[in-house]
């Protein structure tokens, strides 16, 4: 005989029980889309790594964006992609006001007042060598100009309109500063601060590199991400950055870090919890499915409801256009 407690098929037989046993929904306004910005202000330049994805130029971003808003994007994540000329080995050209973020911010806003607009805030598009913060001669990181100058370029796009700035870069203590920072500025009421705050050194950022031109010109960055298997050191740089101040906590490659996803629920219950789909991850996807590996759609919408299980209310991911469509 049966025992009456191990009777589980009853709750889930009919399929409109089954969202009920889901601990959270997949709609659009959990989607964070994240797109590559060029200096190229005409232009839009497909990236071959990644299927279905370009770098915009901001006089074709209005065109580029209405159809999604109308779909019910509801906010994105900037990355700028400038030209080789102006890098440098500090970042100057990062919150350049003539540069490819700055002026994606304001026609942005400018165009969709109600679009949430997110910038990732890190020096690696923008230096000379690749890394993402300032370097000490023996090319270690300076930690303490890094987090300076990160500060500055938080705040400066937040005074262009930003409503929320994202610093990947992974130096100890940045949080606080670019906190204090927004203090400072009076804009702390009004531009929330997401932090990266598990990001590991993963093989999967590869097609993002491509995309961003941001590639190490040596070494790697394993000195200042996470190293994979460091579950301690997630919880801690989790930990951390609650206490510096951060609105939104990130765990970033998502599907291998699960784990990691959920101790950030656990660390931190009152925030929410963001989970980067990255570069690689929608690479595989798309290649499996194309290798008849799998159904693309019910793929990705599995991975969805994954990272939802695990505990993330936010998830940054390029396939926010078909999730769009997908959702109706």
């Amino acid at each position: 005989m049966v025992e009456i407690d191990s009777l589980l098929h009853a709750g889930y037989h009919n399929p409109a029980q089954r969202p009920w046993q889901a601990e959270r929904t997949l709609t659009k306004a959990v989607l964070m889309y994240p797109i590559f910005i060029t200096d190229e202000r005409d232009s839009v330049i497909p990236i071959p790594s990644m299927p279905g994805q370009s770098r915009i130029g901001v006089n074709r971003l209005e065109a580029f964006l209405a159809p999604l808003v109308a779909k019910g994007l509801r906010a994105v994540m900037l990355f700028g992609v400038p030209n080789d000329s102006v890098k440098d080995a500090y970042g100057t050209a990062a919150d350049d006001p003539e540069g490819p973020v700055i002026q994606a911010i304001q026609a942005i806003k400018a165009a969709f007042p109600a679009l949430l607009v997110s910038c990732d805030v890190c020096l690696c598009e923008y230096t000379s060598h690749g890394h993402c913060g300032h370097l000490f001669p023996d090319n270690t990181i300076d930690n303490a100009a890094s987090v300076r100058r990160l500060a500055e370029v938080a705040v400066n796009y937040a005074r262009a309109g930003a409503d929320n700035v994202a610093p990947s870069d992974m130096m100890d203590g940045r949080m606080r500063a670019i906190k204090q920072g927004l203090i400072d500025a009076g804009l702390s009421h009004r531009v929330s601060l997401m932090a990266y705050s598990a990001k590991f050194a993963s093989a999967l950022y590869g097609p993002f590199r491509d995309a961003a031109c941001s590639g190490a010109r040596f070494g790697d960055r394993a000195a200042y991400q996470l190293p994979p298997g460091s579950r301690g050191l997630g919880r801690r740089a989790i930990e951390r950055d609650v206490r510096e101040g951060a609105d939104i906590i990130m765990v970033k490659p998502a599907t291998f870090y699960l784990d990691v996803i959920r101790d950030a629920k656990e660390i931190a219950p009152n925030h929410p919890v963001a989970a980067y789909q990255v570069s690689g991850e929608f690479a595989m996807l798309h290649h499996a499915a194309a290798a008849g590996v799998f159904d693309l759609k019910a793929a990705v919408l599995e991975n969805m409801a994954c990272l939802q299980r695990a505990g993330c209310s936010l998830i940054i991911t390029y396939f926010t256009p078909e999730l769009l469509d997908w959702l109706d």
